[in-house]
């Protein structure tokens, strides 16, 4: 029998349970296993004691030694005048205080002392706390240092020099902020050491400078950019992370394990003690950010040709801090110009595209919303880096997705006001949100108000369970409300064991019955092995109308392993990986729909490089007819079909860097070839082009056609606040041209002016694209804080 005809029983949600309650028992004397283990680890010559530890004054403690919890304790030191940042270290501060020093690699010797050397020193007085970093280079001439645009991904793959505060030192939750020699900045949020929200930003500064042995960073970040406690004096979680790329080397102030790579940053239940820290309190948090927002738009979509409409508004987000952790947010007439446009995807399946999220409003405390696993963007083949593919897309129902709020049927609807209440009382994770949009006849929506409630509880010492509630009060395209109720779980054992959970249930008129969904998942990541086990089912009238539902009526049960061994002896490769994995969908009638096999060869090359083979074999059924163009139908009936993809990852320290893949097999009861390259053109530091081009050439029985995707993003940074970027996107499916151009300048912190043009143009007529649709847009934003 084959492999791919065989039916499976989907996995009981009670052997996950029965997962639960044999581990959490156990759970205390594990981790004190665990942290003993540490503890003779650190105390090894080349770990512990090698490190600086001199006392700086008699009457403090050492600036590095290890605390009562056996974690690392950096001491912070209080200063009577704030710094001067300008990338220098000339102020006598840095001359009385002896620097925490002596880091530990990650990559590629997991546990060596770091080759480079990196000096840091905390400071802090009643507005801010500072974190200035001396980065070592023996060769300098060879930092790999290209970008400088804010909050861009390229700046994780330069050289860097990272922060991470657990301001709650609840070792779960965390602010990260970092720069490259350039000054470019990111800052971002992490969630449960899970949830990674890049987009999220807030008020700091950074200058940086280089010499003769390597570079400088100054950090200012004011107290009422952070969340924490009311208390004090405070105790934070801390941990720094320097990132030497032309030895593609990364070091961490305290032991990270190699098996969480990039991410190890996010894991601060592994981070240091921050102690001698006195933080305001009790003092007003106020923000307020008014906008005025000027537009000229044609669309000639629509029944009336608009030509030239001229259109302003003013509108305004106000934040408030009812205490140091926990913000309400208000909104008024919200607007989005500031967004660009989507980047396009070729789909070739039967089932719905996902588009991220983009809106500021939404952004902040967006990791507080996150239920069960849902927004997961699948299991990635050989580990993410820019350029990369993605794994097969996940299936986990997203139940709150604000993507569905201000848009319909592909259009804006107005906000009229909302409020948002995000943060963190005691061991409770808090997030409620309320809004209301107006009625638009352009986007056949009606007036609908959208309510989300969200409440965590930390349990143990990195889990946690939660709740979901979620209302709206019209449906898409019909009469009627929508709610769903859910409650989840996420635990964490040892470094590298991850077990979720959720149920979920809908309510919408006529749709009483089939309305569940639920998930089991155990993950084991470790730098050598790899399992992960999961069980999911969405019944065919699950209805979460403020999510989003890639696909409805199914059980699906996952299994993946992986072996990953690296190879000291060798000069070439680093580490190489062999990974197998399974999909297995069936309908509720227990009728096999898909079928996934996949198993992979990659191999991780010293110079950054990485190479990849996959072999897939796949199964579908079709219960009814799949349009897959507008002329061409793949007709009803079990298919199984092979697939050969190779890909090679340019290392980011190459002028043009990026992951070509060459891709061919059967498709359905045809053929499929398929070549694909996403990188990036160094031009210079400041300027850079980053191409796509996707095409597929798909021969059917009733039709052959090739599907086309081609982009270019051009972006030229005048400095780390100021950019100008350019986003044309041609797809051959809706015979479209979208050209999306965005000046940014963030001329004092928090506060910014946006120049936006965007058009469509319709590229079947020969000749130039002809104009469907353009807009621009001049809108300007001013942040006050009380």
């Amino acid at each position: 029998m084959s492999l791919f005809t065989f039916k499976s029983r989907p996995l009981s949600s009670a052997f996950f349970v029965a997962i639960w309650f044999l581990v959490i028992p156990q759970s205390a004397n594990a981790f004190t296993l665990e942290h003993s283990t540490l503890q003779s680890l650190m105390n090894t010559p080349e770990h512990f004691n090698s490190r600086t530890t001199h006392r700086i004054h008699p009457s403090q403690p050492e600036g590095l030694t290890q605390d009562t919890t056996e974690h690392v304790t950096v001491q912070a030191h209080r200063l009577e005048e704030p710094l001067s940042i300008d990338g220098r270290l000339d102020e006598e501060p840095y001359s009385i205080f002896t620097p925490v020093s002596d880091f530990i690699q990650q990559e590629p010797n997991e546990g060596d002392l770091a080759t480079e050397k990196t000096e840091v020193w905390v400071f802090f007085d009643n507005e801010n706390i500072y974190i200035s970093a001396r980065c070592w280079d023996s060769q300098p001439e060879r930092m790999v240092i290209n970008e400088l645009r804010r909050d861009h991904n390229m700046l994780a793959y330069n050289e860097n020099f990272a922060i991470v505060l657990d301001t709650f030192h609840d070792r779960r939750n965390s602010f990260m902020f970092h720069t490259n020699p350039l000054g470019g900045l990111t800052d971002a949020t992490t969630t449960d050491e899970r949830e990674f929200n890049k987009d999220w930003n807030t008020v700091w500064r950074v200058e940086t400078s280089r010499f003769s042995g390597g570079w400088i960073a100054e950090f200012e970040i004011p107290f009422k950019s952070l969340r924490y406690k009311e208390n004090n004096p405070q105790v934070w979680g801390i941990n720094f992370r320097r990132r030497v790329l032309w030895k593609n080397e990364v070091s961490f102030l305290t032991p990270m394990p190699a098996s969480y790579g990039l991410g190890a940053i996010s894991k601060v239940s592994e981070a240091a003690t921050l102690v001698g820290l006195l933080a305001p309190s009790g003092t007003k948090n106020i923000e307020i950010k008014p906008y005025v927002i000027s537009s000229i738009t044609t669309d000639r979509n629509l029944e009336q040709n608009a030509g030239n409409d001229f259109h302003s508004e003013i509108g305004f987000d106000t934040k408030y801090g009812l205490t140091r952790g926990l913000i309400a947010d208000l909104t008024y007439n919200t607007d989005f110009a500031q967004v660009e446009a989507d980047e396009q995807q070729v789909n070739l399946t039967r089932f719905s595209l996902f588009f991220p999220e983009k809106r500021e409003f939404f952004l902040e405390g967006q990791g507080i919303f996150t239920f069960g696993g849902g927004g997961q963007r699948g299991r990635p083949r050989g580990g993410f880096r820019p350029g990369q593919s993605e794994g097969p897309p996940s299936n986990i129902p997203v139940v709150f997705f604000s993507r569905q709020i201000g848009l319909s049927n592909g259009m804006n609807v107005p906000i009229l006001a909302g409020g948002r209440l995000t943060g963190r009382v005691g061991p409770y994770s808090v997030g409620a949100l309320n809004i209301q949009t107006e009625k638009s006849e352009t986007a056949s929506a009606s007036s609908t108000n959208f309510s989300v409630l969200r409440l965590k509880r930390n349990i143990l010492r990195r889990s946690n369970i939660g709740i979901i509630f979620t209302n709206r009060s019209a449906l898409v395209n019909r009469t009627g409300t929508n709610q769903v109720f859910g409650f989840d779980g996420n635990f964490s054992f040892f470094k590298n064991i991850n077990i979720d959970g959720y149920y979920a249930q809908t309510s919408t008129v006529g749709m009483s019955d089939q309305n569940k969904s639920f998930r089991g998942a155990f993950d084991y990541s470790a730098d050598r092995y790899g399992i992960q086990l999961e069980h999911l089912t969405v019944g065919d009238h699950f209805n979460p109308q403020i999510g989003f539902v890639r696909r409805k009526d199914f059980r699906q049960n996952s299994a993946y392993f992986r072996f990953s061994p690296r190879l000291p002896s060798s000069s070439l490769i680093r580490k190489i990986g062999l990974e197998s994995g399974i999909d297995h969908i069936e309908n509720s009638e227990g009728t096999l729909e898909s079928q996934q096999a996949q198993i992979t060869l990659r191999m991780d090359l010293e110079n950054g490089d990485q190479w990849n083979i996959d072999y897939e074999r796949n199964f579908e059924f079709l219960e009814e007819i799949f349009p897959i163009t507008p002329t061409i139908t793949v007709q009803t009936g079990s298919y199984y079909f092979t697939n050969f993809r190779a890909s090679y990852n340019l290392g980011p320290q190459r002028k043009l860097s990026g992951q070509l893949v060459l891709q061919k097999g059967t498709f359905f009861d045809g053929h499929r070839d398929e070549i694909k390259f996403r990188g990036r053109i160094e031009l210079m530091s400041r300027l850079s082009v980053e191409p796509t081009a996707q095409i597929s050439w798909i021969d059917l029985p009733r039709g052959s056609f090739t599907a086309k995707l081609l982009s270019a993003r051009t972006a030229y940074s005048v400095s780390p606040r100021m950019f100008i970027g350019a986003l044309t996107q041609y797809v051959s499916s809706s015979d479209m041209l979208i050209n999306n151009i965005r000046f940014r300048w963030e001329y004092r912190p928090g506060s910014d002016i946006f120049l936006v043009y965007s058009d469509g143009r319709d590229t079947t007529l020969s000749g130039f694209p002809l104009l469907k649709n353009r807009s621009m847009a001049i809108k300007f934003t001013r942040l006050v804080r009380f």
